[in-house]
């Protein structure tokens, strides 16, 4: 009797197989996570997007920025003892959160503060405003009518928060020898990123507050995102700012300044 052939995968032909799969798969996964992270890079500026205008919308009809959040404030403002709306003195000019809850946004998780989109704790969305003396008048953006008393031509001509290119050279009130994208901001907001709950440690995220610097000045640091090695470290922060040409024109549309 003749036998029959038989017919198959080697081993060698099932290693091989197995391997190409294990690529096409491996490559779409990658695919996947990164339009992921784009979405929610997409999402958190949108949301950023909204709280300026958020802002605006409150200083119009406020004839004021509002405080930032403090960590128990639960999405409100945070004054400063003795602070209120007619004084301006916030408790945490500098590295507050969003006042999500006084802005009317829709709040994210259970405390009522806004979040970006990777959406857990240490992701609030940030804020600061600035604080100092402007034709006499302190804290002119948080106190009600502080703009107008300051003058349109005094608040213009005052260095107000900055925003850095880089960390390299910057000093505790200026961007020193770094590239000064705006020293005018009223107000500046933003994502601590994805790496939030690591705290991100390279020295142009531990410019901005997060949850691993007690960073508390007026100097902050944008640019695009740069990967663990590069030469400041990561960065992943999602920066943008009140333009004050923006707010002013609006307050002076509404008569307030």
């Amino acid at each position: 009797m003749k036998s029959k052939s038989q017919t198959g995968f080697t081993l060698i032909e099932m290693a091989l197989a197995l391997l190409i799969m294990g690529l096409v798969v491996g490559g779409g996964l990658n695919l996947m996570s990164s339009q992921m992270e784009s979405q929610k890079l997409k999402e958190t500026q949108a949301i950023l997007e909204e709280a300026k205008n958020a802002l605006i919308g409150f200083a119009v009809a406020n004839r004021r920025l509002p405080c930032p959040a403090s960590a128990t404030s639960l999405g409100q403002e945070s004054f400063a003892v003795g602070g209120d709306k007619n004084n301006g003195l916030c408790s945490n000019f500098y590295n507050g959160f969003l006042p999500a809850a006084a802005l009317g946004l829709s709040p994210t998780d259970a405390q009522g503060y806004a979040t970006d989109a990777w959406g857990i704790a240490p992701n609030r969305i940030r804020y600061a405003v600035y604080t100092g003396t402007i034709n006499t008048v302190l804290n002119p953006f948080t106190r009600i009518d502080g703009m107008k008393n300051a003058g349109l031509t005094s608040l213009s001509a005052t260095p107000l928060l900055q925003v850095c290119a880089s960390a390299t050279g910057i000093t505790a009130t200026t961007c020193g020898t770094a590239t000064a994208l705006t020293s005018t901001a009223p107000a500046v907001i933003y994502s601590v990123g994805k790496n939030a709950p690591l705290g991100g440690t390279g020295t142009d995220e531990t410019a901005n507050p997060n949850p691993n610097s007690a960073n508390n000045d007026p100097v902050f640091v944008s640019h695009t995102p740069m990967p663990l090695g590069a030469a400041n470290g990561e960065f992943d922060d999602i920066v943008i700012w009140l333009s004050p040409n923006i707010l002013y024109n609006r307050m002076v549309q509404a008569g307030q300044l």
